[in-house]
């Protein structure tokens, strides 16, 4: 029983009902991003779709700003129980109750490092020297499985409860804020939280993200996260001996710049749409990839890689599925709202598919090749 110089809001009515929120929240956070490392590091039994285009733009965004949404929770949430934290144990129960502290501490720091790294992510700020992506990915499986095993072992409080009314009292009443008014609050806190990042995804609500990283705004429209000069390859992009290598069959051929722009031109109104949650929809223009093929050799229907001019970083190549490969709006693409491409949107030419990973849609190509 809680001490009654605690506030009454310091109940299992509160803990229980922001743990709820928060354990649905963690679950939404546990299978968007497992999506996304999917999607990035397929394994072979993994399909994604090419269609409906903007699957992934929701998808990603709904984990950003539910992970937002979570720290007001997560602040109650703790609010609620902390004092439970240094109650003494009693003798009987004393190795029970530390096995349970300890698995809350589990807990606590998988999830605040979780959001904590998330959300420096989105900032694609990293005072860290290990690599986020895979460190956060499985860091995911201790936070989740954490989660799990506090809710089975908590379930019984849970219940009894979720069983009462919040204004029914657990014990004799005290002075102080009022629990309905404090998880009116965590509601309130988490809804105000999302909506300031959502523009980010979602363009109608840009007027009230006020905390959105990533605005729209950017060259020709569309932000960008890694520029031509930090790429390293603002010299061999305007080369004029620039020529794109393409092999399928056990053929290749190079292409120039202008050799490209002589092919057919197609259109694809596409978003591109990145790990840190935002996202634009943009007007690409350029040759569709399975034309381009075409006029090398036979495609056989395998994965194809792309390579980039760039050296420098960890996305210089990605590998894009049959699926893929052979929808009609996957471009090859040399214009962005019906101008040339920005120098830091991949000029000469860069790759855009359908319902990928702005880190896959690799700019600046060097190569492209049939995989066997």
């Amino acid at each position: 029983m809680l001490s009654g110089r605690l506030s009454p809001a310091r109940s299992t009515a509160v803990a229980a009902r922001t743990g709820i929120a928060l354990g649905v929240g963690i679950t939404i956070l546990f299978v968007t991003g497992l999506i996304s490392h999917l999607i990035q590091h397929p394994p072979d039994w993994f399909w994604w779709p090419a269609h409906p285009v903007w699957l992934y733009r929701v998808t990603q965004g709904v984990h950003v700003t539910v992970g937002v949404m979570m720290i007001p929770l997560l602040l109650v949430k703790l609010w609620s129980v902390y004092p439970r934290f240094f109650a003494k144990p009693s003798v009987r129960r004393a190795l029970p109750e530390a096995l349970e502290r300890a698995s809350v501490a589990v807990l606590l720091g998988a999830v605040l490092f979780q959001i904590v790294t998330g959300l420096f992510n989105t900032a694609q700020f990293y005072p860290w020297k290990f690599f986020f992506t895979t460190t956060h990915h499985a860091m995911a499986y201790v936070a989740f499985g954490a989660v799990v095993v506090h809710l089975a072992v908590k379930l019984p409080v849970v219940r009894q409860a979720l069983s009462r009314p919040v204004s029914e009292p657990e014990e004799a009443p005290r002075a102080g804020v009022s629990r309905r008014a404090v998880l009116a609050a965590a509601g309130l806190g988490a809804v105000v939280a999302g909506l300031a990042v959502a523009g980010q995804s979602a363009p109608f609500l840009r007027w009230v993200s006020l905390l959105a990283p990533r605005s729209g705004q950017g060259p020709q429209g569309v932000p960008i996260n890694r520029t031509a000069a930090a790429a390293a390859v603002t010299e061999t992009a305007r080369s004029p001996h620039y020529a794109l290598s393409v092999k399928v069959g056990g053929r290749e051929r190079s292409f120039s710049r202008a050799d490209l722009e002589a092919l057919p031109q197609y259109d694809s109104v596409l978003p591109i749409a990145c790990v840190e949650g935002w996202s634009a929809t943009g007007h690409w223009s350029g040759v569709r990839l399975r034309d381009l093929l075409a006029q090398v050799g036979e495609y056989g229907g395998g994965d194809v890689r792309f390579v980039s001019l760039e050296t420098t970083g960890i996305y210089g190549s990605s590998v894009l599925p049959h699926t893929h490969v052979v929808d009609a709006s996957t471009l090859i693409a040399l214009r962005l709202g019906g101008e040339d491409l920005a120098l830091d949107h991949g000029y000469p030419c860069r790759l855009i598919a359908p319902n990928r990973p702005g880190v896959l849609q690799t700019k600046w190509l060097k190569s492209i090749e049939e995989l066997s």
